[in-house]
C-alpha cells in the first residue's frame, strides 16, 4: 500500500511540471516562436525654443527711499510758541507760515534800538558843525589845533556809534522777523515735537519739525565692487536709467536716473553707494521705503536667449538638454552669461531654434527619449502630455 501511495505522487509532481511547459510552449507557437519585447517608454518633458533677442544687462539690488531734502526746522529766537499753523503731516508749500513766536518782546527790542539810533545820529550831526567851525578858527588861530582835532576825534567816534547802533537795528528787526517761521521747502511735515504755547530755545538741539520734499525724491543702494568697472564705463557715456519696485507694488516699474556714486569703496562691505532719482509725481516712493531696484547698464543685441529654468549645473559646469528629431535629449555644455526677468542669455554651446528642456530634467540622461507636448504659441513654450 505504501508503494502504491508514493508511486501517485511522484506521477502528480510531474504533472505540475509538464503542464506549464505545455502552456509556454503554445504561446510561443502563437507568436512564431518569439517572446514579445516590451516597448520603450518616453520622459514626459517640457520644452522651449531658443532665440535671438536684445537682452537689458542689468544689476539688481534692494535699495532704500530718502528725501529729496530733509530740514529741520528750528527757531532762530527763544521765545513763547504763539501759533502753530499746520497739523502732523501736512503737505506744505515752501514760504507757507509754519510758526509764530510772541513776537512783543522783539517788537520792544527794535522800538529801542532805533531810539538808540536817532539820539546818536543827532549827536553826529552836532559833532560835524562843531568840527566845521573848528577847522577855520584853527587855521586863523582863534583856537588851538588841539581842540579842531578833538572835534575832529568826536566826529568820528560818534561815526562809529551810528554805525554800530545801525546794525543793533537790523539785528532787531531780524530777530522779529525769525518770530515767524516759514516753509524753506515744498514737502510734507513730519512729526510735531513741539506744542503751542511752549517757551522754545534758539538753536535747539532738536527740531520743532522736519519737513521731507518727495517730490522729487531719491533712491539709495548698494553694489558690489566687481560692478565698478563696467558702472563707471556706462556712466561716462551718459546717465542710466534705474527702475524701482516697491515691496506689494502691482503698477510699472518707476523709472529714474543715476544721480549720485560715492567716491569710495566701503572697505568692511566691499561695495559701492549709489543714488538715483525718481520725479515721483504720484507719491509712490516715500522716505524710509524699502525698493527693488533694477539698474540697467546696456543692451546686448542678437543674444541667444533660453528660459533660465532650462539652464541646469553639474560638476563640469552649466549645461543644457537640447532635443532631437528623434525626440531624444542631448547634454550640451553652454557657456551661461547673465538672467534678466526669468532668461538667460547663451554665450557659447547653443544656436537659436534648437529645442530645449525647461521642465522634467531630474529624469533625463543623454539619449532618452522624450515625449513632448503641443506647442504653446503665446510663450514657445511646451508641455508634457498626460
Amino acid at each position: 500500500m505504501l508503494l502504491h501511495a508514493g508511486c501517485g505522487l511522484i506521477l502528480a509532481l510531474c504533472l505540475l511540471f509538464i503542464l506549464p511547459g505545455c502552456s509556454v510552449s503554445e504561446t510561443q507557437s502563437d507568436t512564431g516562436g518569439k517572446t514579445a519585447r516590451p516597448r520603450e517608454s518616453s520622459v514626459p518633458v517640457s520644452v522651449a525654443t531658443s532665440s535671438r533677442k536684445d537682452m537689458p544687462v542689468e544689476v539688481q539690488a534692494v535699495g532704500s527711499v530718502e528725501p529729496f531734502v530733509a530740514v529741520g526746522i528750528k527757531s532762530q529766537v527763544a521765545g513763547v510758541l504763539e501759533k502753530v499753523n499746520f497739523r502732523e503731516g501736512d503737505p506744505v508749500k515752501a514760504g507757507d507760515l509754519l510758526f509764530r513766536i510772541d513776537p512783543r518782546p522783539f517788537d520792544a527790542r527794535l522800538h529801542q534800538a532805533l531810539a538808540a539810533l536817532a539820539k546818536d545820529r543827532a549827536a553826529l550831526d552836532n559833532a560835524r558843525k562843531q568840527a566845521a567851525r573848528y577847522r577855520p578858527a584853527a587855521e586863523k588861530g582863534y583856537v588851538s589845533e588841539e581842540q579842531s582835532d578833538q572835534a575832529q576825534t568826536s566826529v568820528a567816534v560818534l561815526a562809529a556809534t551810528v554805525a554800530a547802533d545801525e546794525a543793533a537795528v537790523e539785528s532787531a528787526r531780524l530777530d522779529l522777523d525769525n518770530c515767524t517761521i516759514r516753509a524753506p521747502i515744498s514737502g510734507y511735515t513730519g512729526a510735531l515735537l513741539v506744542d503751542q504755547g511752549n517757551l522754545i530755545k534758539a538753536e535747539a538741539d532738536q527740531p520743532l519739525v522736519t519737513i521731507n520734499q518727495v517730490k522729487p525724491i531719491k533712491v539709495s543702494f548698494a553694489l558690489s565692487e566687481q560692478a565698478l568697472p563696467e558702472l563707471k564705463k556706462y556712466l561716462a557715456a551718459g546717465s542710466l536709467a534705474v527702475q524701482a519696485v516697491p515691496d506689494g507694488y502691482r503698477g510699472e516699474p518707476l523709472v529714474g536716473r543715476i544721480s549720485f556714486l560715492d567716491n569710495r569703496v566701503d572697505a568692511a562691505t566691499g561695495t559701492i553707494r549709489l543714488k538715483a532719482t525718481f520725479a515721483n509725481p504720484d507719491r509712490i516712493l516715500w522716505p524710509g521705503q524699502f525698493v527693488y531696484v533694477r539698474l540697467r547698464l546696456t543692451t546686448r543685441r542678437d543674444a541667444t536667449v533660453v528660459p533660465a529654468r532650462a539652464v541646469q549645473t553639474s560638476q563640469n559646469g552649466n549645461f543644457v538638454y537640447v532635443v532631437n528629431p528623434e525626440q531624444r535629449v542631448e547634454m550640451r555644455p553652454v557657456t551661461l552669461g547673465f538672467s534678466v526677468a526669468g532668461e538667460s542669455v547663451i554665450e557659447t554651446g547653443l544656436a537659436a531654434g534648437e529645442t530645449v528642456v525647461t521642465d522634467g530634467q531630474l529624469r533625463l540622461a543623454p539619449g532618452v527619449k522624450v515625449r513632448l507636448a503641443e506647442a504653446d504659441t503665446a510663450t514657445g513654450k511646451t508641455e508634457a502630455t498626460p
